[in-house]
């Protein structure tokens, strides 16, 4: 019998930065490693991945990384991790780790052991057997993961819905999941997303018909946001302008790769004679694609609106269609690029999340996907925590017992002995880490709320000169302000602020003894932020500059 341990690094009471861990005796199995997008209020964050210091720590017992697929929520930690792990073995079906291999070679990383699976084919990792099975999402081959273990199945099911229409590559095998629910399920992991949406998500993910009657609304330019790795959604796109004469031009590299690659292993059927170049983006009835990259969502918008788009210049006669529906976190963001859009005259078509739905399992989907694998433990995943109760409450209809009903947040650990869930109150410490550029150094919370204060009261820097020997002020106190006080409307304040940097430092230096540099700056802060607060109101960060020469 065994001894096994689930739990989660990221992906629990939050979307995004997927990370989940099985450990079957002194096995660890990685299923994802994901990142989200920054609030509005992390300033400068490009992106956010697990701290991932328990595999780190316990290399040489994970024994592979299995991506389900190759959207950035499951899989746009993988590169930070082989940054500093290159010899973890990392397990993805052909479609994703061709680019997981792409992004390696942009991101100048020699990872030393990727395995290519594929779906429906055993897996044996150190005595453990682990089958991939087909399921239907957005992206070709996105898989479930069925781990057996000597007291049932463990099944990591994240990112999935049941849609006939969806074939080849993306069709979910049913008759398999069916045959895993017969042999003895031990726990199921099944996505939160959609647990709110009565029904089945098909047909509500389609956008076919809402592309169609935006080129027919119009014989103008029509401007399309996608998520490059959103391939059913791209290929719905193509079928439609299809059925036009309009030629397509694809903006970006990453985008551009991503479709050839698509097409070139046949996971996207498309009119080449159709695709145009740069020299048709100024053409009347063009449908001009454009993608972003994971540090900047709707980036590629945000520039056309700013003017800084090198190629593509709005016009009042243009249509933007925004073909992702707002998901989580960025609502703010999306609703004030509509709103810009509005304002320069432009039409914009977008996707009520309400209406229009992104591949994920609803409370139907989830209905079905229990009743085909029949666990005896049901653990809710990915997803804010409000939509794994009702994730949960969804399994207790179809007959999962609320005692079996596992909910927990990121680093709780869900222990089973012999078979059996007995209480345990372990927990693994966990964070997230903060990247900010091409380093994977936590920029830390500390470095977050300085940028809060220089965005919001500005900065003020007071430098002043000390004699080395006799301790007198050389030069007096002179301060430089920038996005505080406009300096020649305040010169008052710029002047008794100086006045009161200098009777502080003359309060802390004592002739022919040891200047005590931090007592000053600490004092200066004080004394300068009650000033300013007493004055304005506000406080900016107070930087201290004193010599002696």
């Amino acid at each position: 019998m065994s001894k096994i341990k689930i739990f989660a690094l990221g992906g629990l009471n939050e979307n995004g930065k997927n990370m989940y861990i099985v450990e079957v005796n002194d096995n660890i199995f990685v299923f994802d490693a994901g990142l989200k997008y920054p609030q509005a209020n992390m300033l400068g964050v490009d992106y956010i991945i697990p701290k991932y210091d328990y595999i780190i720590n316990n290399k040489e017992k994970v024994k592979g990384i299995f991506i389900s697929h190759s959207h950035e929520g499951n899989m746009g930690a993988i590169y930070d991790i082989l940054k500093e792990e290159p010899n973890f073995p990392v397990y993805a079906t052909k479609f994703t780790m061709n680019l997981l291999k792409e992004g390696l070679v942009k991101e100048q990383i020699k990872a030393t052991n990727l395995k290519e699976i594929r779906p429906h084919s055993k897996l044996v990792v150190s005595g453990i057997s682990i089958f991939p099975i087909t399921v239907t999402h957005s992206v070709p081959e996105t898989v479930a993961y069925v781990i057996y273990t000597e007291d049932g199945a463990i099944v990591y099911a994240t990112d999935f819905v049941f849609d006939s229409t969806m074939l080849g590559s993306y069709k979910t095998d049913i008759g398999k999941l069916a045959y895993v629910g017969k042999q003895g399920v031990l726990c199921l992991l099944a996505e939160s997303t959609y647990a709110y949406n009565e029904g089945h998500t098909s047909p509500k993910h389609r956008i076919a018909t809402s592309m169609w009657d935006t080129l027919n609304s119009t014989d103008n330019r029509i401007i399309v946001s996608v998520f490059p790795n959103h391939i059913y959604r791209l290929q719905e796109i193509f079928d439609q302008i299809k059925r036009t004469k309009r030629k397509i031009v694809l903006m970006g590299k990453v985008l551009q790769d991503t479709v050839n690659n698509a097409i070139n292993f046949d996971y996207l059927q498309i009119n080449k004679d159709q695709i145009g170049d740069i020299s048709n983006i100024e053409d009347k009835d063009v449908v001009i694609i454009t993608a972003d990259s994971k540090e900047k969502p709707y980036g590629s918008l945000e520039k056309m609106i700013s003017g800084y788009d090198k190629y593509i210049k709005l016009k009042d006669t243009d249509t933007i269609f925004i073909s992702e529906p707002v998901y989580p976190g960025n609502e703010k963001k999306i609703s004030k690029i509509i709103d810009d859009l509005s304002r320069l005259g432009l039409e914009v078509v977008s996707h009520s999340s309400k209406k229009h739905l992104l591949h994920h399992a609803s409370k139907e989907d989830l209905m079905q996907m229990i009743n085909l694998i029949n666990p005896k433990y049901y653990f809710p995943i990915k997803g804010e925590y409000r939509y794994m109760y009702m994730n949960a409450e969804t399994a207790q209809q179809v007959g999962i017992p609320k005692e079996n009903i596992i909910l927990k947040l990121n680093g709780d650990v869900a222990c089973f002995q012999d078979g059996k869930l007995i209480d345990s109150k372990e927990h693994i410490p966990i964070d997230e880490t903060l990247i900010d550029g091409t380093t994977s150094d936590d920029i830390g919370e500390l470095v977050l709320k300085d940028r809060e204060l220089l965005s919001k009261n500005g900065i003020v820097i007071i430098s002043a000169t000390i004699d080395k020997k006799t301790k007198r002020i050389l030069a007096d106190p002179q301060i430089l302000t920038r996005g505080f006080i406009y300096v020649k409307d305040n010169l008052d304040i710029v002047k008794e602020a100086e006045e009161i940097s200098k009777n502080t430092i003359l309060e802390v230096i004592t002739p022919n003894e040891k200047v005590d540099f931090n007592r000053i700056k600490q004092n200066i802060r004080e004394n300068l932020g009650a000033y300013f607060n007493e004055k304005t109101g506000t406080v900016p960060m107070i930087i201290t500059v004193v010599l002696e020469i």
